[in-house]
């Protein structure tokens, strides 16, 4: 198998999970209706925290973690050495944009972590535990996920994997861009914490 179709197959793999739209299947079972509808209007675990279903949320959060971590670790098993780092691509761009929702998913924190957990679990872990103290100490789910992600490449060199670096380095720039809403209202002090009911947040 030619590296070309390795990392093809790597991307459409990563993709194809990354498109699975847990967080519309999870508020929909809850009761919860469409979640496209509600708050900021996209599928990630945060908006579905939203409609009041906590364990809707939980739900979405694990398993958009655990689809990002299998992409890494099915390509890393079954495909040539470097193909995890397409697949950890893929895996996000599927999310954020999912072609059965006409490219219009979530902004890729939860399974950008579960990557970096594949890719290698200590420097995911401290992405993760990044996120997870910075939710504690400003209850801003947003604000939260950009300096986890921001910081991600850092951690990787730090733990002496900087070969996934320049990766994770393109994929939290996307994440980024992907808040740009959700950085102007951090801005102009509009921003709802974690938890909140916000209406009408597009």
């Amino acid at each position: 198998m030619g590296d070309y179709q390795s990392a093809l197959i790597a991307l459409l793999l990563g993709y194809l999970l990354g498109a699975i739209p847990f967080g519309l299947f999870f508020a929909w079972i809850s009761g919860a209706g469409d979640v496209r509808k509600i708050g900021s209007g996209n599928i990630g675990a945060t908006n579905v925290l939203r409609t009041g279903k906590k364990w809707a949320a939980a739900a979405t959060l694990l398993c958009d973690g655990a689809k990002g971590a299998a992409a890494v670790l099915l390509a890393r098993h079954f495909l040539p050495p470097g193909a995890e780092i397409v697949a950890t691509v893929g895996v996000v761009l599927g999310h954020i944009f999912p072609v059965w929702l006409r490219f219009k998913g979530g902004k890729g924190v939860a399974t950008f972590l579960g990557g970096c957990i594949a890719l290698h679990w200590m420097a995911g872990l401290a992405v993760a535990t990044t996120w997870l103290l910075m939710a504690i100490g400003f209850r801003f789910s947003s604000l939260s996920a950009l300096i986890a992600v921001a910081l991600a490449p850092f951690f990787f060199w730090l733990t002496g994997y900087g070969a996934y670096a320049p990766v994770t380095a393109l994929l939290a720039l996307l994440v980024i861009v992907m808040h740009h809403a959700n950085i102007r209202r951090l801005l102009n002090g509009t921003e709802p914490r974690i938890g909140s009911k916000a209406k009408g947040e597009r």
